[in-house]
């Protein structure tokens, strides 16, 4: 942090050369869509990066996705629908007009009241052309399921469709598992994926009672079953043994290590 102030003008005019004549042939041919798997990539890397907690990762991260941002704005000012300058002019009258309680004579004292006039404003803002109209419209199609979920349930609870409290929910996961093990006992493969549906939309409920987002729980599981797994296939490879011949009981040993070992180096909360 030198009190340099950013110059954004550097990577435009660079993304500019880039898909000019005499630039990469790579960069000239990327379409819209073509760009789609980099921005949802470059996205997660910035979560993981996050995760790491790494600050010099994340500013990396951060950068990569920038220039997906400007590399899609370049596109679009080619094909004369929008450039740079009128993302950041959109994004700042939208961010303005959502903050009635800062920049306007509306009050909020709480997150939650916050959250409550945001989805208002939203809801009363001219949609693009397209859209499907409803409280619930809105949440992206292409997010990965298990955030959808959570994104739709917030909407749906501030509208006042919700538990009361979390024993509530609980209740409810109880009454759903009971029904998915009814399917599982009949075999019943249609109703089994119904069940497990239901039974997954409800501990995502819970999870948002309890204030915890289950895609950084469950992508955090995730994290730390793979490194248990690695501690278990490094220890039988260097045994000179593959996995597929080792027995059960000794890779369970080998992961209660990697348990011990987890436990033993994370730091206590201050």
């Amino acid at each position: 942090m030198d009190g340099k102030r950013p110059d954004i003008g550097k990577l435009t005019r660079l993304m500019e050369r880039l898909r000019g004549p005499g630039g990469c042939p790579w960069d000239r041919e990327q379409t819209l869509p073509s760009l789609v798997p980099f921005i949802i990539e470059e996205a997660y890397e910035v979560v993981s990066a996050i995760d790491s907690g790494s600050f010099e990762s994340v500013k990396e991260e951060l950068g990569d996705l920038l220039f997906q941002i400007i590399f899609v704005s370049r596109i679009a000012k080619e094909a004369g629908q929008f450039d740079l300058s009128d993302v950041i002019e959109r994004s700042y009258e939208k961010m303005v007009r959502r903050h009635p309680h800062v920049f306007g004579d509306k009050e909020a004292r709480t997150s939650e009241e916050v959250l409550m006039q945001w989805a208002e404003i939203k809801k009363g803002e001219k949609k693009p052309e397209g859209a499907e109209a409803g409280y619930l419209s809105g949440v992206p199609e292409v997010l990965p399921a298990l955030m959808r979920a959570h994104k739709i349930s917030e909407k749906a609870a501030r509208a006042g469709f919700d538990w009361k409290d979390v024993d509530e929910v609980l209740k409810k996961f109880e009454e759903e598992l009971k029904e998915f093990m009814e399917a599982l006992r009949m075999r019943d493969a249609a109703a089994m994926e119904e069940e497990l549906g239901d039974l997954l939309f409800t501990v995502v409920n819970i999870s948002r009672f309890i204030e915890v987002n289950p895609e950084d729980a469950l992508r955090k599981t995730i994290g730390k079953f793979i490194t248990r797994f690695h501690h278990v296939e490094k220890e039988i490879s260097g045994r000179g043994r593959d996995l597929s011949s080792t027995p059960i009981e000794e890779m369970e040993r080998l992961w209660g290590e990697a348990k011990a070992k987890e436990k033993k180096s994370k730091k206590p909360t201050p």
